[in-house]
């Protein structure tokens, strides 16, 4: 495996809910490391295992692992680690964690790039319309990780491995591979970054954790019409709970009304009017089905036969 700063990187931001978590239903637990949220799956009434939606901030594992302790007891047991995207605040404890548990990763096969050194993702564009953290977004790591030996596809049916009644949607945009996962029975919605309860480029939002419904992090974001087309699919799901990569759970009718709210002015709320990835695809993305290139295709290819 190879490290890269995307997992050693130290990056002196916090918010208000930094250090908390907050049991949404009795087997979903949301915990927020510094700026990010990750998500512990597992009733801890019934078992000690448990599955980890993200791998959090860069130098996360301790905080990591010191939550779960509390929450599964000191003999818990890590089962998988599910990826909605590879950016570095969502893969910071993710080698630490596998080297300790040996366990599988699963990510879209559209991340594989990222996640096995193929290739670094677009740098953050800290010139795109926005707040402070934007301004500041050229701090951010960008660069792939290699974690190959672990990694592992999602089943082409839409099932989650180790999830049963989940189901993975593909939501690119923010990353080619982004994903959010589903649960139908009831309605709950882990969006990753498809779309944020945060306005993430604002440094006094991220700080006081104001909460308002957004798209995905502008300064990170590559396709903007992909991240409106894959808030459209989230929204037709109809979710009563969303827990997102950045910002508080959000529920209920103030979700529903939000949501629908961003379907349509989602070229108002949050595409920003300048930056260098507005109105502009990425060298590797197109406009339709196919949306990788040859070169791009081939590394995938490549990648998942390894």
């Amino acid at each position: 495996m190879e490290r890269s700063s995307s997992t050693e990187s130290v990056l002196p931001v916090t918010s208000k809910n930094g250090g908390n978590g907050e049991e949404i239903t009795k087997d979903v637990y949301c915990y927020t490391i510094q700026i990010v949220n990750v998500c512990f799956i597992g009733d801890p009434a019934k078992s000690n295992e448990w599955i980890l939606i993200d791998a959090g901030m860069p130098n996360s594992t301790e905080k990591i692992l010191s939550e779960a302790e509390e929450r599964f007891g000191s003999g818990h047991r890590l089962k998988a680690i599910i990826l909605t995207h590879g950016h570095f605040d969502h893969v910071g404890a993710v080698i630490d964690l596998v080297e300790k548990y040996q366990v599988p990763v699963y990510a879209h096969e559209f991340e594989f790039p990222y996640l096995t050194g193929k290739m670094d993702y677009p740098e953050p564009d800290p010139s795109v319309e926005g707040g402070l953290v934007a301004k500041m977004s050229s701090l951010f790591p960008h660069e792939s990780i290699n974690i190959k030996e672990y990694l592992k596809p999602f089943p082409p049916n839409g099932s989650v491995p180790e999830m049963p009644g989940w189901e993975w949607v593909h939501t690119p945009g923010h990353t080619p591979g982004h994903i959010s996962l589903f649960r139908q029975v009831d309605r709950l919605l882990l969006a990753g970054d498809a779309f944020v309860t945060v306005k993430q480029d604002s440094l006094y939002n991220v700080i006081t954790q104001k909460q308002e419904i957004n798209g995905p992090p502008r300064y990170f974001t590559t396709d903007w019409p992909e991240a409106w087309e894959s808030v459209k699919k989230l929204e037709t799901l109809q979710p009563s709970i969303a827990i997102t990569g950045h910002g508080s759970p959000m529920s209920g009718e103030w979700l529903t009304n939000s949501l629908r709210k961003l379907v349509s002015e989602f070229d108002r709320i949050a595409i920003p009017d300048y930056g260098k990835y507005v109105n502009k695809k990425k060298e590797y993305i197109v406009c339709n089905d196919e949306l990788f290139n040859k070169e791009l295709r081939a590394i995938v290819d490549d990648t998942k036969r390894i």
